[in-house]
């Protein structure tokens, strides 16, 4: 069942969010999100930490800043922040419509022969 353009935006402006969502789920999503723009410094890091052993601390302090610095910028911008949110709300828009999370949406459906 697809929504229509104009009944998301309408949709959308009426969805109210609760504050566990915009203070706990958005932010868990910006999270998951940023890690997978940052996806280099992330392999980087661990690459780093995996070779290192007990001396990471020491030894991929580079890493780590380069790593921190890339999430920090994402986590920091309000663009980022809306672009997730509205993301958030579309999803919880379609739950809300078809009763189906999204993660289950994208498994694959038994078809009948």
């Amino acid at each position: 069942m697809r929504i229509s353009t104009t009944m998301e935006e309408i949709k959308a402006d009426e969805i109210h969010l609760r504050h566990v969502e915009t203070d706990v789920l958005i932010p868990k999503m910006m999270r998951e999100k940023a890690k997978e723009i940052c996806v280099e410094k992330v392999e980087a890091f661990n690459h780093c930490c995996k070779d290192s052993g007990f001396l990471m601390v020491i030894k991929c302090r580079e890493q780590n800043a380069a790593l921190k610095e890339c999430l920090t910028i994402h986590y920091k911008d309000p663009a980022f922040f809306e672009q997730c949110k509205q993301e958030y709300i579309k999803e919880k828009i379609e739950f809300l419509t078809t009763g189906v999370a999204t993660k289950n949406r994208k498994q694959k459906l038994p078809t009948s022969m």
